[in-house]
């Protein structure tokens, strides 16, 4: 049975916002196309979690203008502690869906390396930013989400780092939402060529709640040979956001992609994070934490799948769940044939904090190669009573008991984060959040 798509815009709309963009023909094209293919194909299907009836096309606005942040100064003060311009002045900053605040190096510029909206990238950069865009990462006829979003892309960040350019210090992109009309189809390409050096750190802040928001977010993460790419994120939507975020990765030769994630959006949630290990030699490591309260349901999928000899994938993720809202996690190590001597680990635990509250981490191992090491461990439960009892016994409340042991918990994902107010502002998310 063929299910109609109900969007909130038509195909003629597309046509007009990619001419008022000025986009390439291509980007045209492939909005057109993934239009026109959206019910021919189906919706994700992430496991035990039903979304049929969550909301992903149904918005007041596709794009809402907003003016741009004359300086540091004007700044949402929620925002200004994630950022240090004196150690760090490689920032791009959107606001709702548009380019507001930029600032990169010229040490970085004489380097060749590119980092801008999507939009200006596709114009200024047209045959890089096609060679890449939903090609070798997330493609736009794998399921409707993506065809979704490759129609409707609207904001979005394009990083670029030359052959044998190391960046030294993190390169930060701030997305903003601060209009409750506000809908994010926002994508960010990241190419880092052979034998280049890159940290890249995002946030997701919401500083006034979601009008029934919708959030479509697809990132891909290019490392080609030797290359060594670090992603963080702090995403911190607002409940009235349903969101789908896809960040996927492709690794080369002796490449490496090391993923610190902290998901701590409000609104129903599914996540799917993906590495490729594609080369020989190639590294994944993918480490996520998790916080769900109210009524959240949150589905995140981790898979670092092996192609190459010699590949390392490791998957690490920690979730607490309370009040009446659910964690599904998934994790997945598939080695393909071919891919002797890998290694795919992983780990997945998740603590329940009330009675009401459900969790679930489902290991998978799929193999398909002899000569391989592979491993996994998996645990959901309370509150260690023995840890409570012997920190209640040094005089601390058991509120306070239970804040420490959480944040213990949470910490190996905290402490990855490479920009000290990210890791502050993730910290300060989880202590809110389980209070």
């Amino acid at each position: 049975m063929t299910t109609v798509t109900k969007l909130s815009v038509e195909k003629e709309y597309i046509n007009t916002y990619s001419q008022q963009n000025n986009e390439p023909a291509w980007l045209t094209e492939k909005r057109n196309q993934a239009f026109d293919g959206l019910d021919a194909i189906p919706m994700p299907k992430p496991d035990k979690t039903k979304i049929d009836k969550w909301n992903f096309t149904n918005f007041s606005s596709h794009v809402v203008k907003s003016e741009a942040y004359a300086s540091f100064e004007e700044l949402p003060e929620a925002v200004k502690p994630l950022i240090n311009l004196e150690e760090n002045n490689n920032l791009y900053i959107q606001r709702n869906n548009t380019p507001a605040f930029f600032s990169l190096s010229e040490e970085l510029k004489a380097q060749g390396v590119i980092f801008t909206d999507l939009f200006t990238a596709a114009r200024e950069h047209s045959d890089l930013v096609e060679k890449y865009f939903m090609k070798s990462g997330v493609k736009a006829d794998e399921h409707r989400l993506a065809a979704l979003h490759a129609a409707l892309v609207n904001g979005g960040a394009f990083l670029y780092v030359p052959k044998n350019v190391e960046v030294k210090q993190p390169i930060q992109a701030i997305f903003i939402q601060d209009n409750p009309d506000t809908t994010l189809f926002n994508h960010v390409l990241i190419v880092a060529e052979d034998n280049s050096h890159v940290t890249y750190v995002e946030n997701y802040i919401s500083t006034v709640e979601s009008n029934q928001g919708v959030a479509n977010i697809i990132t891909e993460v290019i490392a080609n040979a030797n290359a060594h790419v670090a992603f963080g994120a702090v995403d911190t939507l607002s409940a009235g956001f349903t969101t789908y975020v896809n960040r996927r990765g492709v690794a080369g030769r002796d490449a490496r992609i090391e993923w610190a994630l902290g998901l701590m959006n409000d609104g129903h949630t599914i996540s799917d994070n993906t590495t490729y290990l594609m080369g020989d030699g190639s590294f994944g490591d993918t480490k996520s934490v998790v916080v769900g309260r109210g009524e959240q349901k949150q589905n995140f999928t981790t898979q670092i799948i092996h192609h190459g000899l010699r590949s390392e994938g490791y998957i690490l993720k920690h979730g607490v769940v309370k009040d009446n809202s659910t964690i599904i996690f998934n994790g997945i190590g598939k080695i393909e044939h071919g891919a002797s001597k890998a290694n795919a680990e992983q780990e997945s635990r998740v603590l329940i904090l009330s009675e009401k509250a459900r969790g679930d981490a489902n290991p998978i191992l799929l193999i398909d190669e002899d000569d391989v090491t592979a491993g996994h461990a998996a645990s959901v439960g309370r509150v260690d009573p023995l840890q409570l009892y012997y920190l209640m016994s040094r005089g601390i409340t058991k509120q306070d008991a239970e804040r420490l042991v959480i944040t213990g918990f949470l910490a190996p994902v905290v402490n990855q984060l490479p920009v000290e107010g990210v890791k502050k502002q993730l910290a300060e998310v989880i202590e809110r959040k389980v209070r």
